[in-house]
């Protein structure tokens, strides 16, 4: 197994425990400003590993990765545009990283799950689907 594969292999799985954790606090019926900061990390770590193996895919295709205040966004772009990820998925993942942004910069308190519903719920297709487009890319 060479390098790249061993790293994405590394994120994918820190990226599934973040996705079942996220179900453990997704099923509790009545969530508290604990659960939904528990979901709002899982949202926020499984966002990331995403990044880290993109970041991972355009350094092995000896792309640099953009250095900018927007170098996250540009990543996606860059991805889209590379055919690492179809238009489909990047439009997906720009929803996390709009999540990513605000969970930064804000309190864990300002959480409300009418907002990250649809987030948690579309997770698992959007990861099985970016899994896909890599696996397709690296062929």
């Amino acid at each position: 197994m060479d390098e790249l594969q061993k790293q994405i292999l590394a994120e994918k799985e820190n990226v599934e425990i973040a996705l079942e954790n996220l179900g453990l606090a997704k099923s509790k019926n009545e969530k508290t400003v604990i659960e939904l900061a528990a979901i709002g990390t899982f949202l926020h770590n499984i966002y990331n590993g995403i990044e880290n193996i993109l970041k991972r895919v355009v350094v092995a295709g000896n792309v640099e990765i953009p250095v900018s205040v927007t170098w996250h966004k540009d990543l996606l772009n860059l991805s889209l545009s590379m055919g690492i990820i179809s238009e489909k998925t990047c439009d997906e993942l720009y929803k996390y990283l709009t999540f990513r942004h605000f969970f930064i910069h804000a309190y864990g308190f300002m959480l409300e799950e009418v907002y990250m519903e649809d987030l948690m719920n579309d997770i698992p297709d959007v990861w099985s689907q970016f899994l896909k487009e890599i696996k397709d890319f690296k062929k």
